[in-house]
């Protein structure tokens, strides 16, 4: 049997044909620039075709995820305001012909992860991806969590500063803006744009960028800290372009830990990177597709 994930994202589709376990048998990225205007439906299409075109078979499982709340019958995105325009509401089973069911994007990451990376053979955990914004995703019982409108998991919201300025969905204090990438300006007072900066001047000694990074890592313990408690998994999962940093990002986070997580027998919960890399979602789409809630 072959499965069909596909990924699509603000600059890249990824689309991947995997096995019944997980194996990646062939895979496709669209460059940045196919996305532009509506391109990325018929991008979409073609990757789909080249995918069958390497397999020699025609992929009747097909998964997709995307930003964004997807649909109660899971046939298109519900909600997304302000990206890719066109998505919502656009019906893929309709377009592709054959049955898709779509997800959201961070929803896929962590399927994906379970299915066949860092978190295989757990039932309760809970992936954060920690990039321009933090997008997150539970599982517990074995069930991934949707909510009653699709938007459970968005754990990047929760707010940790209920003085703090808004964020996009008006939370205040958040995590996304605690340590997003799109933040980086406001918390180094205009110093740094990206987080590749601030790291960069963090390794290099300067105390000031420091202090910033820390008081980021410190939010982002805090935060994983409380999830803990409301959650108990057994294995926490941090993937997206921040976990890059390596151990200037583990080694104070852990620390951190270490004073603020409720440990019961005296045991940490394993915070783990995630170890799909950038085609996890594409993975979690195809785990979807084989009927993998």
């Amino acid at each position: 049997m072959i499965l069909g994930g596909i990924d699509i994202g603000g600059t890249h589709i990824k689309a991947g044909a995997f096995d019944a376990q997980g194996r990646v048998i062939a895979s496709v990225q669209t460059p940045g620039e196919a996305l532009c205007g509506e391109a990325w439906r018929e991008s979409v299409a073609g990757a789909l075709a080249l995918l069958e075109k390497e397999c020699g078979a025609r992929i009747d499982r097909v998964g997709l995820a995307a930003p964004g709340l997807a649909a109660k019958d899971g046939r298109s995105i519900r909600d997304m305001p302000g990206r890719l325009a066109g998505l919502v509401g656009f019906d893929w089973p309709d377009f592709l012909q054959r049955p898709v069911p779509v997800l959201n994007d961070a929803h896929a990451a962590l399927l994906g992860e379970v299915w066949c990376g860092a978190a295989a053979g757990t039932r309760d955990c809970f992936m954060l991806t920690l990039g321009t914004g933090v997008g997150g995703a539970a599982m517990c019982d074995g069930r991934l969590l949707t909510g009653h409108r699709g938007r459970a998991g968005h754990l990047g919201h929760i707010s940790l500063n209920p003085d703090g300025w808004p964020d996009i969905v008006s939370t205040p204090g958040s995590l996304e803006d605690a340590i997003g990438n799109h933040s980086v300006a406001a918390r180094s007072g205009g110093r740094f744009t990206m987080t590749r900066d601030l790291l960069a001047a963090v390794n290099e000694g300067d105390s000031g960028a420091q202090a910033v990074w820390l008081a980021s890592v410190r939010a982002l313990a805090a935060a994983i800290a409380s999830l803990i408690n409301v959650l108990d998994p057994d294995k926490v999962i941090l993937g997206g372009g921040i976990m890059a940093a390596g151990d200037a990002l583990m080694v104070p986070l852990r620390a951190a830990m270490d004073t603020m997580e409720w440990r019961l027998d005296n045991t940490a919960v394993p915070i783990l990177p995630a170890a799909l890399g950038e085609f996890a979602g594409a993975c979690g789409a195809a785990a979807r597709a084989a009927g993998f809630k």
